[in-house]
């Protein structure tokens, strides 16, 4: 089994599911109650009876966060080359065939700008359900001219990772996006320009190891897994077992490793917030 469809499986429990096909009911994976799937999307998919996080996908991302009809998406015909001719289970066109077919999208990013509670900024979407979030040629490409755009318009960058790291099927290609993002967001930092830097459920990889955690405010929702490696990697690295709750949110807070744990709920007014504190907006 090759590593991305490793990952899949791994995570594969902890994605939202309907309790039967075609149900109206939504079953949550932490607390398992049965609850109506209306009841679970008027609270953005934070479960109501245990707080736990469902992931959700980047057309609910744009619509929790862009206030409505602001956002507008750029670079959305950039799409990846196979320079390596990359062969696993099945060929890398073929894989970017099937996840383009799954979300209507050419990248796991949506990059494009919109306003939040009035203040215009720079968005960068990681779509999970396109081979993983993983970081590729493009998704690199987009955060880099996101980053120019907010240069250039004098405004803030936040990107929502939800990734499993670099893309394996562009070796080199996709670890040197890790560099060309973090040199990005150094010129951002120049202008006195904030990055803020949003955690979701899953973080990993690559993606932790570079722009995901060189935000000016890094801010995780409940429960995200943030880390490098696999928590069963390190414990047969290091040669004992890891403590409760490790990679969490929760943990890395209580680490110091990130600013804050924001409520779904609550993200778009603390980010607006924190723009306007950043940006000396009115």
């Amino acid at each position: 089994m090759d590593f991305l469809n490793l990952f899949k499986k791994t995570f594969e429990n902890k994605q939202p599911e309907k309790a039967e096909a075609g149900s109206h009911w939504i079953k949550c994976k932490s607390c398992h109650s049965l609850m109506y799937y209306k009841e679970v999307e008027n609270q953005n998919y934070v479960c109501p009876k245990c707080g736990y996080h469902i992931r959700i996908g980047v057309k609910e991302r744009i619509k929790l966060l862009a206030d409505e009809g602001t956002f507008v998406e750029y670079d959305a015909g950039l799409e990846p080359v196979d320079p390596l001719k990359f062969v696993d289970s099945k060929p890398y066109k073929k894989r970017i065939e099937d996840g383009e077919k799954k979300t209507g999208r050419k990248s796991s990013v949506v990059a494009g700008s919109c306003k939040m509670n009035g203040t215009p900024v720079q968005l960068v979407i990681f779509d999970f359900a396109f081979m993983g979030g993983s970081l590729g040629s493009v998704e690199g490409e987009k955060i880099v001219r996101a980053v120019n755009r907010a240069i250039e318009n004098r405004e803030g960058l936040i990107i929502l990772s939800a990734s499993g790291g670099a893309r394996m099927q562009e070796s080199t290609f996709s670890l040197l996006q890790m560099s060309k993002t973090s040199a990005a967001l150094g010129k951002l930092s120049n202008e006195n320009l904030p990055f803020i830097s949003v955690l979701t459920d899953p973080t990993m990889g690559g993606v932790s190891a570079s722009f995901a955690n060189l935000g000016d405010i890094i801010i995780a929702e409940p429960g995200a897994l943030v880390g490098f490696a696999g928590a069963r990697v390190i414990e047969q690295t290091i040669g004992s077992e890891l403590p409760e709750g490790f990679q969490r949110a929760e943990f890395l807070l209580d680490h110091g490793s990130i600013d804050m744990i924001v409520n779904r709920n609550e993200l778009k007014k603390t980010l607006a917030d924190l723009l306007v504190l950043m940006t000396n907006n009115d």
